[in-house]
């Protein structure tokens, strides 16, 4: 329909805007279709984009020309940056800026930036709790995008700030599937007895798309969302069902987890930390109910493993 209104996904190919571009166009009946937005459009997962009839033009996060002319004529814009591409939160917050100076230009009607909390604002940098990284951050991937925040507000950018959770695909993806010790498989966190807010990543982008739908009324809000809320055991106790073996949760001290060596482990092990010292006020921000109302097929864990649990690669 030539009447539906674009919207511009930066991030198109990747997790949470991959979610989004496939939530607008399986509504068929929609207002709205998406502008994927790619640095390649001849990629394989760029073509499968396009072969649900999204709109896919080139852009990179590092020129803004080329994002005037991405966010050229939509109606809204999704924004989100990635720090484990480059590991450097200065870059994410240009591009960042960037992204937010295009939709400016372009004059978009509603932005959804994917956003992190600025952890200095309850950890500053002189507190001993937990080490200062890279001179002036505690949990650089989350800092620089709540930082960022301010340039959205300055600039006077219609948008909503998207709070996101931890990905349980993490569990796939990024080195955290349970492991064979010697008590046997094992999910290891520094998270103590305090639960953890997490997602599954397409449920992101289909809250994004709920967050679209209902329009203006939530532009200027900060809208976290989370699929559950769950302690270490209970994660280890949803394994254990979905595996059909037994999965412990081994509990270690967020220094020890900074220490196990892997690229960003104390940057994640900050994370860990902060989420587990302040549970109440992550937790607290993040409202799987608020989730739902914007997407009625949020996921459970329970529900995520029963899905996924053959992804799971376990050793």
């Amino acid at each position: 329909m030539p009447d539906k209104k674009i919207i511009a996904v930066m991030g198109a190919t990747g997790a949470q805007g991959g979610g989004l571009v496939r939530a607008i166009q399986g509504d068929k009946s929609g207002a709205l279709k998406a502008r994927a937005v790619t640095r390649s459009a001849g990629s394989d997962k760029a073509k499968a984009l396009a072969a649900l009839g999204a709109e896919v033009v080139e852009a990179d996060m590092d020129d803004e020309a080329s994002l005037k002319k991405a966010f050229a004529g939509a109606h809204g814009a999704f924004c989100i940056t990635n720090f484990w591409e480059h590991f450097s939160p200065e870059k994410e917050y240009g591009q960042a800026r960037a992204q937010a100076q295009a939709a400016k230009h372009a004059g978009v009607r509603h932005v959804i930036w994917s956003t992190l909390e600025d952890t200095r604002r309850w950890v500053p940098l002189d507190n001993k709790r937990m080490p200062t990284l890279m001179g002036k951050y505690k949990v650089p991937h989350f800092d620089a995008k709540g930082e960022a925040d301010q340039v959205f507000a300055q600039l006077g950018v219609p948008t909503t700030f998207l709070l996101t959770s931890f990905y349980w695909e993490n569990f796939i993806q990024f080195g955290m599937a349970p492991k064979q010790g010697e008590g046997g498989l094992a999910i290891t966190l520094p998270m103590g007895d305090k639960k953890l807010s997490g997602i599954a990543v397409e449920d992101i982008g289909k809250c994004a798309y709920g967050i679209l739908n209902q329009g203006a009324a939530h532009i200027g809000k900060r809208i976290g969302i989370a699929g559950e809320h769950l302690t270490g055991v209970e994660m280890a106790a949803h394994f254990t069902r979905a595996l059909e073996r037994q999965v412990r949760y081994n509990a270690v001290p967020p220094e020890v987890f900074r220490s196990f060596g892997f690229p960003g482990a104390e940057d994640i092990g900050n994370m860990f930390q902060f989420n587990q010292d302040f549970e109440k006020e992550v937790c607290g921000a993040r409202d799987p109910q608020v989730a739902r109302g914007l997407n009625p097929e949020l996921q459970t864990f329970a529900q995520w493993l029963g899905w996924n649990k053959s992804r799971i690669p376990l050793e």
